[in-house]
């Protein structure tokens, strides 16, 4: 087989291997980490498949995890350190479109790689044999091809997630997927339906956060998104007839996308930031279209969107505020950019620059420099009264409710919030009204 000097073993995964093949088994780094480290990427993870069986891994080695061992899976530990050994295995029949019944144990190599998915995660390494590839992926890494081990339609009739890793695999890497590949995916994609939303959301992320999320269109076109946000599909295929944008709703968002950094609440909020457009959509006698209210309905998708994938609540507060305000039209004056602040929390302001930036961008050129302008104002204001530290919130208010309490003789309850408001609302106006005596005598006065 090929050697590859460019894979460098862990010292730890080394010991490993060498410990089984000192003891008669066979024993190689496989998978994805074989793969980056051809490509000169850092693997996240290094996995390990060997002819032993699982009770004889574990009587090479003192600390070893029952992780997966049903399916050949035992976690050697050293030093803190978890590395996953899985025996060399044959599926059995799948029968959830995730997850096979049964699993055989074998002692060839080759049976082992055939059931994995794409050629570039089906090579195996070890110093002494070098780099077993049997499948073509080298050839498929230098033609950047996503291409299934065997039979497309067996693969992913076997794990329907696949076919969303094909699609997140060509994302990160910048690759195409292989016709046959491909058509397989459309033939398929309804199974999608079995896969639990934890892992589908988990793949739609990795593809949003990926060099190349515009690759959502390929889910598009090949029916993913039709099963798993159908609610893209109808973006796709709505039109924007207005001088202020160049693309149907779809390729807008896909464009914004791709003109924002690879965060994830970002990402997902220039995902979801139109896509109430298709329902607010009016055309008037002209022919012209409005989207009246749609950051609102936008906001409403996105939280029901984000419910059923089961994202985390701070991803949905995230990304839900910066949908609601994304079109939010502020003025680059100290006060209302200090009203601004107070209104969506600050949290979500300083993102709203660049949510506004990479929407901008996705549109047409018409005003595109007058939009510029106002942004930059606007982003030169908001700077201004952070460095002046100037306040913006009830926490940054020079009094707080103990000091009514205590100085003025307040009684505790509703009283003393509307008392802090009342306050609050004079110092956004004029941030130099924002002193402790100026507060409690203004607070005196109104009482």
């Amino acid at each position: 087989m090929e050697n590859m000097p460019g894979i460098q073993l862990p010292e730890k995964v080394k010991y490993i291997i060498d410990t089984m093949m000192q003891a008669g088994y066979e024993a190689y780094a496989v998978g994805g980490c074989i793969r980056d480290s051809i490509l000169g990427r850092k693997p996240d993870d290094w996995d390990i498949t060997t002819s032993a069986f699982p009770y004889q891994v574990k009587e090479l080695f003192p600390h070893t995890i029952d992780t997966g061992i049903r399916h050949g899976t035992v976690t050697v530990m050293l030093e803190r350190e978890g590395f996953e050994v899985t025996t060399y295995r044959i599926d059995g029949e799948y029968e959830d479109c995730r997850h096979p019944k049964e699993v055989a144990f074998t002692a060839n190599l080759t049976e082992d790689l055939k059931r994995r998915d794409f050629t570039i995660n089906a090579m195996a390494y070890n110093d002494d044999r070098g780099l077993v590839d049997l499948f073509g992926g080298i050839k498929d890494i230098e033609n950047k091809t996503i291409r299934c081990v065997g039979n497309p339609q067996e693969r992913f009739g076997e794990d329907a997630l696949r076919m969303m890793r094909a699609v997140r695999f060509s994302s990160q890497l910048g690759y195409r997927i292989e016709e046959k590949t491909a058509k397989a995916i459309e033939k398929l994609s309804s199974n999608l339906t079995y896969i639990s939303a934890e892992r589908i959301q988990a793949e739609l992320v990795k593809l949003v956060i990926s060099p190349h999320p515009e690759n959502l269109r390929v889910a598009y076109r090949t029916g993913i998104t039709k099963v798993v946000l159908p609610e893209f599909d109808i973006c796709m295929e709505t039109r924007q007839n207005t001088p202020h944008h160049c693309y149907t709703v779809g390729e807008h968002i896909l464009k914004s996308m791709q003109e924002i950094r690879p965060d994830k609440a970002l990402r997902l909020s220039m995902l979801f930031h139109d896509m109430g457009k298709p329902e607010a959509l009016v055309v008037d006698k002209e022919g012209g279209s409005h989207f009246y209210g749609h950051p609102a309905i936008s906001e409403k998708l996105a939280k029901q969107i984000m419910g059923r994938l089961k994202f985390d609540n701070h991803t949905i507060y995230m990304v839900t505020n910066l949908v609601k305000y994304h079109d939010y039209d502020v003025e680059p004056e100290p006060k209302y950019v200090r009203r601004a602040v107070m209104k969506m929390g600050e949290d979500i302001f300083v993102n709203l620059f660049e949510i506004k930036k990479a929407d901008l961008k996705a549109q047409s050129m018409y005003r595109r420099k007058e939009k510029e302008e106002r942004l930059e104002a606007l982003f030169r204001v908001y700077e201004q009264i952070k460095e002046e530290r100037q306040c913006v919130s009830l926490k940054m208010l020079a009094v707080s409710g103990r000091d009514l309490i205590e100085t003025l003789g307040m009684k505790p309850g509703q009283e003393i919030g509307a008392a802090l408001n009342k306050l609050l609302d004079m110092v956004l106006d004029d941030p130099a009204l924002n002193e402790r005596d100026i507060l409690l005598k203004a607070a005196r006065d109104f009482l």
